[in-house]
């Protein structure tokens, strides 16, 4: 193995052997460990520490990394003690997820290192995230992101690479190609000779490296490095090298050929630098071993303060607490005017304050620049604002969602449009795993708003009329706010603009152009979490939200006879049940009436929590009335005969009558 020290001193060697020597003896701790159930898994990086410890090096420290499960050496290299990383191994409290997430899935701020989740390549996208906000910073910084060569067959990895590109982002893709994802070998996972290759299809620089010579990783980064802030460009680089032992230490190595294994020992990257050093007289043996010697004794006094935490009583309310990030105090309405606006024209209102309360407020989504939106939510914002704060993104919701989370990092605010709420679903697993989870899993808050254009009644068909709130009311972490005026679309959209934590704003496309109100005027919010009741009544109770609620408004005003109380929830999680019981126990009968399809609607959780918690109080069942369980359908008779309006007036007679 050849290597080149170029200007590097004697004593910069030796400390990047020390933080690649380092890695390697914990991690030889590690797997003993392991072996006496003292740690529960373990997903080995020896034979690809010099990629870690290599690309780190080369980085400044105040620069974010994203890496994986086998980058023990970014971790220790960025100066993470021992005694707190055997804790987070162990998912003991003491550790950097408070024992809420296994061994490398988690990050820490004070490091600048952000934690993966499991899915892989999303992780590629917050990495846009975090570079779009130094962009925008002028901080002039580069974010390292790692993937392995399995990762590159996700989606993830095409959607984040092209943005970037596209973005003009100081990103170095970092891909680990060990030759093996678990034990699919790369002759089954890509048909390109290097994944490098794939670099020129994004119109970015790659190239490939040798992944165990230390120093070719370091000055390939740093060289990258220097490019991309320089130019504010991407890199791509394919570091090749080897997994020497299982994916996790169960899984073992048999689907390898022995010889393989045999031809990559020689290729050891601590011994071949090693061996390196005491060539060039930079280090002798004696002063490796002694080195050696130092580390193991620093091993034993980390894991011997280790071994002093232990798990304390679980707490409950500590557990759920976590879940979202604190809000902060919100603005009320102070200057007592207001004025008759459209529901579209609150929204933008809304939006249009917020970018001015918030110079750090960036606005994405498809089409919401100079088009100002498909349905111009976000018309003249972009004459205002300009392109770097109101951005057309590239038709990849889940990348863009991933971009906001990165913002999020560098305490920036996102709010993205999805055109339609029927292509959230490209963006589900950033929104539940990553966004939903992150505060509860090492505290980093997702301040992000996903504005949901939603709702059936303009014939748009199966994938362009859905009511998706379900998909995620069942999703810890997750806020999800559904107003039906135009007050509480301004209100609630400042609210969850100013929350901390990831909102899923729902607005019913029927409502925009055909729903007007008065509204404030000035920057306020309405609490998220905080239902209202638009009309007093004593013989039932009508739990709505959304066009519902203006459906059972409409036959109100029909059948005066008819003593109605209605509850517009507004926000869906957190659920306001304290205004829901009020109700139950003052009517004693109950409809929750959705357009969302019946079976698993929010309706259904609500029947139960009244039933729990207000049985008593109740002279008949809960009813529900919702939309029919099918796809939603294009033809204007379908489409009716679908909605939940169609039945609204049986379904009701029905609980009356009981």
């Amino acid at each position: 193995m050849y290597f080149d020290r170029k200007q590097l001193s004697d004593q910069t060697l030796i400390n990047l052997f020390k933080q690649l020597l380092w890695p390697r003896m914990i991690e030889e701790k590690m797997l003993i460990l392991l072996r006496q159930n003292k740690i529960s898994k373990w997903f080995s990086g020896i034979g690809q520490e010099a990629i870690a410890v290599g690309a780190t090096f080369a980085m400044d420290n105040d620069e974010w990394i994203l890496p994986l499960h086998r980058n023990l050496g970014v971790f220790t290299t960025r100066g993470m003690p021992l005694h707190r990383l055997f804790a987070q191994w162990k998912g003991l409290p003491q550790g950097y997820s408070k024992g809420r997430e296994r061994s490398f899935h988690f990050g820490s701020t004070a490091h600048h290192i952000f934690g993966m989740i499991s899915h892989l390549g999303t992780q590629l996208s917050v990495a846009d995230g975090i570079a779009l906000a130094q962009k925008l910073s002028q901080s002039q910084k580069a974010t390292l992101v790692f993937t392995g060569e399995g990762g590159t067959s996700e989606g993830e990895f095409h959607e984040a690479l092209n943005v970037a590109s596209v973005w003009d982002l100081p990103v170095i893709f970092l891909i680990e190609n060990n030759g093996y994802a678990i034990s699919t070998p790369v002759a089954q996972q890509y048909r390109c000779s290097r994944l490098a290759e794939r670099a020129v299809g994004y119109g970015m620089q790659g190239f490939t490296i040798d992944g165990n010579n230390v120093l070719e990783v370091y000055h390939a980064v740093q060289e990258a490095r220097h490019y991309c802030i320089s130019e504010n460009k991407p890199v791509l680089i394919e570091c090749i090298t080897f997994r020497m032992r299982g994916h996790e230490e169960a899984s073992g190595t048999r689907y390898v050929p022995p010889e393989l294994i045999e031809a990559w020992k020689k290729r050891d990257p601590v011994e071949q630098f090693a061996h390196y050093l005491v060539q060039e007289n930079v280090l002798h043996q004696h002063e490796i071993q002694a080195i050696e010697q130092e580390f193991q004794q620093q091993i034993e006094a980390e894991l011997r303060l280790a071994a002093s935490y232990h798990f304390p009583e679980v707490d409950i309310s500590s557990e759920l607490k976590d879940v979202y990030a604190p809000t902060p105090a919100l603005p009320l309405a102070v200057s007592g005017k207001s004025s008759e606006k459209k529901f579209i024209d609150a929204i933008r209102e809304a939006l249009e304050l917020a970018m001015v309360e918030h110079p750090e407020l960036i606005l994405m989504g498809q089409d919401i620049a100079e088009y100002g939106g498909v349905f111009k939510a976000t018309e003249g914002l972009y004459a205002r604002f300009g392109k770097e704060r109101v951005r057309n993104t590239p038709l990849c919701e889940s990348a863009i969602v991933g971009v906001a989370m990165g913002l999020s990092v560098l305490h920036f605010k996102a709010v993205v449009e999805m055109q339609y709420a029927d292509f959230v679903s490209c963006a589900f697993h950033q929104i539940v795993n990553n966004l939903a989870k992150i505060h509860y899993r090492w505290g980093q808050s997702a301040d992000v708003v996903i504005r949901m254009p939603t709702g059936a009644g303009l014939s748009g068909g199966p994938f362009h009329s859905q009511s998706n709130e379900a998909w995620f009311f069942h999703v810890p972490g997750l806020k999800i706010v559904y107003p039906s005026t135009p007050e509480d679309a301004k209100g609630l959209l400042i609210a969850a603009i100013e929350d901390p934590n990831p909102v899923l704003f729902f607005e019913h496309k029927a409502l925009y152009r055909s729903v007007s109100g008065w509204v404030p005027e000035g920057y306020y919010a309405i609490p998220i979490g905080e239902a209202r009741v638009i009309a007093e009544g004593r013989d039932c109770t009508i739990i709505a939200y959304g066009a519902a609620v203006h459906w059972a408004l409409e036959y109100a005003a029909a059948h005066p006879e008819v003593d109605l109380e209605i509850i517009d929830l507004r926000s869906l999680l957190p659920l306001d049940m304290a205004t829901i019981e009020r109700s139950v126990k003052k009517t004693g009968k109950v409809l929750v009436f959705h357009e969302d399809t019946l079976t698993g609607g929010i309706g259904a959780e609500i029947a139960a929590l009244i039933g729990e918690h207000c049985f008593s109080y109740l002279d008949a069942p809960v009813l529900r009335c919702a939309s029919l369980d099918t796809p939603v359908p294009f033809a204007a008779p379908l489409e009716s005969q679908f909605l939940a309006r169609s039945r609204f007036a049986s379904t009701l007679q029905k609980l009356l009558t009981y």
